[in-house]
């Protein structure tokens, strides 16, 4: 189900006008994008997320929640019939490439160059290549061959 934000009551848009302002209103804080992280590496109770990422159990109450309302997780009976499970939604998968570009980001700048961690790979046990943005015709896109047009 897709979101409006019509949808999201209580959201306080910092910037109404950006996309980018906007997912970062929706799941910009660290807690949030590491429990859609584990979330995309198999976590769905509340107990897995609490052990992978150390958070403090009322701050996970609180953003599991903020997930569920804002459509990036759903909730799901548990097989055993006696807890909740949380599942990505069609909008939490698709931060996938959020993360990708998140970790890519921080192997090139977040590490010393001998530095050790973890490791993202496809089914066959490659790494991924690269995120590159390509404009319209599939060449190199950047910052310097990119510009924000105001309203669409």
């Amino acid at each position: 189900m897709a979101h409006t934000a019509a949808h999201l009551d209580g959201v306080a848009w910092t910037d109404p006008a950006c996309p980018v302002a906007r997912t970062l209103d929706l799941v910009g804080d660290r807690w949030s994008l590491l429990i859609v992280r584990d979330a995309m590496d198999g976590a769905r109770s509340f107990t897995d997320f609490q052990q992978r990422t150390g958070i403090a159990r009322n701050i996970l109450t609180d953003r599991l929640r903020r997930l569920v309302e804002r459509g990036i997780l759903d909730r799901a009976t548990a097989p055993s019939g006696k807890r909740q499970n949380y599942v990505l939604t069609e909008a939490g998968r698709d931060l996938f490439a959020v993360i990708v570009a998140t970790r890519q980001w921080g192997e090139r700048h977040a590490f010393a160059p001998d530095e050790t961690h973890s490791l993202l790979v496809d089914g066959s046990g490659r790494p991924l290549p690269e995120l590159r943005p390509t404009d319209a015709n599939g060449r190199p896109a950047d910052v310097d061959t990119t510009s924000v047009l105001r309203e669409r």
